[in-house]
């Protein structure tokens, strides 16, 4: 042997090993827990959209609202054929004719009182929900 290998400093134990937490199994469980809860919110969000189609149509119910309406109280009536006229006018047809029926309607509203509503407004009217009839 050579002399400088005889020099070498003497070989020290190993230490014991150090025990480490072992989280892998609650890492295991949050992501099996995670994907579940995400796959339930979809599930859920899915069945809600489902269900709110086979809910009736809005437009439907306004359409009904406006075959409804009592012409024997102008106020009132004017007042609802322009709520529900509105929501009903979405297309430029629909706009348009709107948009003609609705000067009419205001002879009717903001006063205390009113007279019986012409034919020209009830024309309009009819033509309106006609044409809301074919559209809807």
């Amino acid at each position: 042997m050579s002399p400088a290998a005889s020099k070498l400093p003497d070989i020290r134990d190993i230490k014991p090993a150090v025990d480490l937490p072992d989280i892998s199994f609650y890492i295991y469980w949050g992501l099996l827990a995670a994907v579940l809860a995400v796959f339930m919110g979809a599930l859920v969000l899915l069945i809600l959209r489902l269900r709110g189609m086979k809910r009736r149509n809005r437009e439907k119910d306004y359409l009904e609202a406006l075959h409804r309406v009592e012409w024997s109280d102008p106020k009132a009536a004017a007042y609802i054929v322009t709520r529900y006229g509105r929501l009903l006018a979405t297309d430029d047809r629909r706009k348009e004719l709107f948009s003609q029926l609705l000067p009419l309607l205001e002879r009717y509203k903001y006063r205390k009182k009113v007279e019986k509503v012409d034919e020209e407004t009830r024309r309009r009217f009819e033509l309106y929900r006609k044409v809301c009839d074919e559209s809807v």
